[in-house]
């Protein structure tokens, strides 16, 4: 994925958020003095975002991103992240921080800073950090084990340049996000060195170049709510230990090459509420327990593999499944009518744009990359608003059923590349909230209903390549789309023309691209005109020269008027 699969959404009480502390005792003068010498190491072009870090300012706890202790007056948070606006810090990090002895939360994230590797003495930090976001910086190098920590570490450094394997980590630590770097070789060190059972609750490593097979040695990490491994190298089955993940709510292994069925061990990931496997090469047939076992899943990802059989009716037995993304498969049989039965898809949400999951430390958000409107798209703050059924490019055959309507909750429908048959259902007006409707290349007939004009919010349309007939339904925004939307049909009036209502692509005739076409029907002035000049040249300059004396006057004035109207059309010629 284009961005950090997974959002670390830290709400740490730790004393209060952001306190300034009162007068008393107010700032500690060795602390301000190292403030002061962060902040030379520091470039902040704008003077803006540290202007009241200055000698004169005695009360460092007021400064700016500073939070003190109330009652000891130490400085015990640094929020120096600038991801909102165009205002960011660059410069260096300074060793002035190892100063700061009561120093629990820095964030340092979304800046400029030079891309160097980070000192080795920066991660001495972590020994009593709770709480170290670096990402979205140009920082390189390798991570060194991080075994020191004490603390229950939150620790995000992704979104960075760091290279080498994956470093070995703490057994307090809570919290490790590496996404989006360029990690790489295998996870089997990472995971299966641990004797006693690791505290970590969320785990993204996406956007690597992890490579071999996930190792089968889960059973030490029974608290992961959420792992993300997308956008790897990585091979290979799903290991049966994965069952041994009973409070995992979030997983994702997309854009890897995974193979075999999705095992039954799964089975016992009970809470899991996103489950996303799209683009890999797994296979069999979707297990039916999917839709008795996991009663609580919000997304299904499966996009891009080579599942086969029906799609199972279990899958209709979750109430609240808001995405459902089979495409790209080669799954056959018909649509289940009991997909009326997806309830969560029945209304509107009207509860914030995310999901998200929580761990003793707060929460983290979840994402995924979905098809809309012909695009892929990475949904993350919006993603709890999307409802989706998305079906395209397999082998279903039958028709579209009425059921399907009741999903008035509904912003994208694809059911394109299939062989479904028979008629649009009539009441798709009643999905009034649908932003995109793909049906294209399939062998559907019978007239556009009428009730397709009440889909205000429609944006996006595709019913071309079908057997559909008669008159587009007009009055209404139809006629905004493209005709393509409607090409390989037999339907009449707008937005088809003439040209386009028989439904064939016009290819150009000329060898070259963009090469213009000749219809045959256009008159070509430059050639009449240079006729036309020769015959007047004739009559001008021989004529006089043959006929007699007597004829001058005469052939002369004539050939004047003549000449008069030759001029005449000529300029016409040039117009035209």
């Amino acid at each position: 994925m284009d961005s950090v699969a997974i959002i670390l959404w830290v709400l740490l009480c730790l004393n209060s958020c952001f306190c300034k502390g009162n007068p008393e005792p107010g700032c500690i003068g060795s602390e301000r003095q190292a403030l002061l010498k962060i902040k030379k190491d520091l470039k902040d072009s704008s003077n803006m975002l540290l202007a009241d870090w200055r000698p004169g300012n005695k009360d460092c706890c007021k400064w700016k991103g500073v939070s003190c202790d109330n009652a000891t007056g130490h400085v015990t948070e640094l929020h120096l992240g600038f991801s909102n606006g165009r205002l960011k810090l660059g410069g260096q990090l300074s060793p002035a921080l190892l100063d700061l002895k009561s120093l629990s939360v820095l964030d340092l994230s979304n800046n400029v800073f030079d891309q160097t590797q980070i000192p080795r003495w920066f991660w001495n930090l972590t020994s009593h950090l709770q709480y170290l976001n670096i990402s979205g910086n140009h920082f390189q190098g390798n991570i060194p084990d991080l075994l020191t920590n004490h603390a229950a570490l939150v620790l995000d450094l992704s979104s960075n340049n760091f290279t080498g394997s994956l470093p070995a980590i703490s057994l307090n630590m809570t919290a490790l996000d590496l996404s989006n770097n360029a990690l790489s070789g295998s996870m089997l060190r990472f995971l299966c060195r641990k004797k006693h059972r690791m505290k970590l609750e969320v785990l993204s490593l996406g956007g690597n170049h992890l490579s071999g097979e996930i190792p089968d040695c889960w059973e030490k990490w029974g608290r992961l709510v959420a792992i993300e491994l997308c956008d790897n190298n990585l091979s290979g089955k799903i290991p049966p230990s994965v069952e041994a993940l009973t409070s995992l709510q979030s997983l994702h292994l997309s854009n890897n090459s995974l193979h075999g069925e999705i095992p039954e061990s799964m089975s016992n990931c009970t809470e899991l509420l996103t489950l996303d496997f799209s683009a890999n090469q797994f296979s069999g047939e979707i297990p039916p327990w999917i839709g008795e076992r996991l009663s609580n899943l919000i997304i299904i990802g499966l996009r891009s593999n080579m599942f086969h059989g029906r799609i199972p009716d279990q899958i209709c037995g979750l109430p609240s499944l808001q995405i459902l993304d089979l495409s790209h498969n080669n799954l056959s049989g018909n649509i289940p009518t009991c997909i009326k039965n997806l309830t969560a898809m029945n209304s509107r949400n009207k509860s914030n744009g995310t999901i998200s999951y929580k761990t003793s430390k707060g929460c983290f958000v979840d994402n995924i990359a979905l098809t809309m409107k012909g695009v892929v798209f990475d949904y993350s703050t919006t993603l709890k608003l999307i409802k989706l059924v998305d079906l395209s490019d397999n082998n279903l055959s039958g028709v579209i059923p009425e059921e399907i309507t009741t999903l008035i909750g509904l912003l994208s429908l694809n059911l394109s590349r299939n062989h479904l048959v028979g008629k649009i259902p009539g009441n798709i007006g009643a999905m009034n909230t649908l932003e995109c409707v793909d049906l294209s290349e399939n062998r559907l007939s019978g007239e556009i209903p009428e009730s397709m004009s009440q889909l205000t919010f429609l944006s996006y349309l595709n019913l071309s390549y079908n057997n559909l007939t008669g008159k587009i339904p007009s009055g209404t925004q139809l006629q905004t789309f493209s005709s393509s939307s409607f090409l390989g049909n037999k339907l009449y009036g707008p937005p088809l023309t003439n040209s386009s209502r028989d439904s064939k692509a016009v290819v150009p005739t000329g060898n070259s691209v963009g090469e213009d076409v000749d219809n045959g029907n256009k008159v070509n002035w430059f050639f009449i005109c240079m006729e036309c000049g020769f015959w007047f040249g004739f009559l001008c300059v021989a004529c006089p020269l043959i006929l007699t004396q007597k004829w001058d006057s005469y052939i002369f004035s004539t050939l004047k008027s003549l000449q008069n109207k030759f001029l005449t059309f000529l300029n016409k010629c040039k117009i035209l």
